[in-house]
C-alpha cells in the first residue's frame, strides 16, 4: 500500500484551519509513529485518511489513484481505532466483534474473532457483557475491534490509553509485529510507544509537519541542544526549557532542552523525548 498525501490542507466550517499544506508518503510495510500536541491535527489527519473528512486543498493517492475513487477499496483492508471509540454496553465482547465482523463482511467471522480475541488477552471476557469491563479491557475491546480480519492498513489513535505498563508492551509488539507486512499508523502521546517500534515518525504541530524521518534522525537534530543542571533561580533564564526535575541526594537535578545552552548546564546525551520537546519548544518560539 502506498499513500501519497499532497499540499493537504483542512479547513472546518468554524474557520479554523486544522491542517496546513502537508505532504507525506505513507508506504508499506512500515510503523509510523504520528505525535504532536493536543489541537496538533493529528486526529483530522487520520480521519481524512479514513475517509471521514472531505480536505479544503490537496490530495490523498491511494495507490495511484485519488482517495475518493478508493474509498470502498481502502475500507475493505482498514482497521480503526478512533481516540473515542463507542461500545455497545449491552453486548458481551464476542456479540460486539461477531456486530463489527458483520459489518466489515469478514468471510469465515468466528475464527478472525477468535484470533483478535487471543491477540488482545480477551480470553476470559469474551462472554462478559462490555459494561461490567474496565476502562483497560474496553481499550483492548477497540484495538480487537480493529484488527479484525488482518486489514492491511491500521490506524491507531492513543491505543494504548489506560492501559498498565505491561499490557503498553504487549501491544507494542503486537503492533511491530503486523508493521511486518502492513502499514500501521500509531498516534500518541507516549514517547516509549514510539520510541522502541516506530521506523518512521511525523511530528504534527499548529496544523503542520515539523518533521518526517527516523528516530535518530530526530534526535540528531537535539544533540548539542540537552543539559543538566541542579536547580537554581536560573531555571528561568530565558530560552531554557525544562523537560524534567530529579530528586537526588544533592537537591534537584534539572534537565532542559535549549537552542543555546548556558555555561551552567552540563550537555547532555538526548533522548527520543528530548528531542520531540526540543522541536515543540523551537517552533513555539518562532
Amino acid at each position: 500500500m502506498d499513500i501519497q498525501i499532497q499540499n493537504l490542507s483542512m479547513t472546518y466550517p468554524t474557520g479554523k484551519r486544522a491542517l496546513q499544506n502537508i505532504s507525506l508518503q505513507l508506504k508499506s510495510p512500515n510503523l509510523i509513529g504520528l505525535l504532536g500536541p493536543n489541537g496538533a491535527g493529528k486526529s483530522t489527519l487520520m480521519k481524512l485518511l479514513v475517509g471521514a473528512l472531505l480536505q479544503t486543498e490537496g490530495k490523498i493517492i491511494l495507490d495511484g489513484k485519488p482517495l475518493a475513487q478508493s474509498e470502498r477499496r481502502l475500507k475493505a483492508q482498514l482497521g480503526y481505532l478512533p481516540q473515542s471509540f463507542g461500545l455497545y454496553d449491552e453486548l458481551s465482547v464476542w456479540q460486539f466483534l461477531d456486530y463489527m465482523a458483520a459489518l466489515k463482511g469478514i468471510p469465515n467471522p468466528k475464527s478472525a474473532i477468535d484470533s483478535a480475541i487471543q491477540a488482545t488477552n480477551l480470553g476470559e471476557k469474551r462472554k462478559a457483557a462490555i459494561r461490567t469491563l474496565s476502562g483497560g479491557q474496553r481499550q483492548r475491546v477497540g484495538i480487537a475491534q480493529a484488527i479484525l480480519g488482518n486489514p492491511n492498513f491500521l490506524i491507531f489513535d492513543e491505543p494504548t490509553v489506560g492501559l498498565d505498563p505491561e499490557e503498553r508492551i504487549g501491544f507494542r509488539n503486537l503492533f511491530s509485529e503486523m508493521a511486518q507486512n502492513r502499514l500501521v499508523l500509531l498516534s500518541t502521546h507516549i514517547i516509549e510507544d514510539v520510541q522502541s517500534v516506530c521506523n518512521q515518525l511525523i511530528v504534527i504541530h499548529q496544523g503542520r509537519v515539523r518533521f518526517s524521518g527516523t528516530p535518530s534522525q530526530l534526535i540528531h537534530m537535539a544533540q548539542g541542544h540537552v543539559g543538566t543542571f541542579m536547580e537554581t533561580h536560573r531555571t528561568q533564564e530565558k530560552g531554557l526549557h525544562i523537560t524534567s526535575r530529579i530528586n537526588t541526594a544533592q537537591g534537584i537535578c534539572c534537565r532542559a532542552v535549549a537552542q543555546t545552552l548556558p555555561d551552567f548546564v552540563q550537555p547532555a546525551e538526548p533522548s527520543l523525548e528530548d528531542a520531540y520537546l526540543y522541536l515543540i519548544a523551537e517552533e513555539d518560539e518562532k
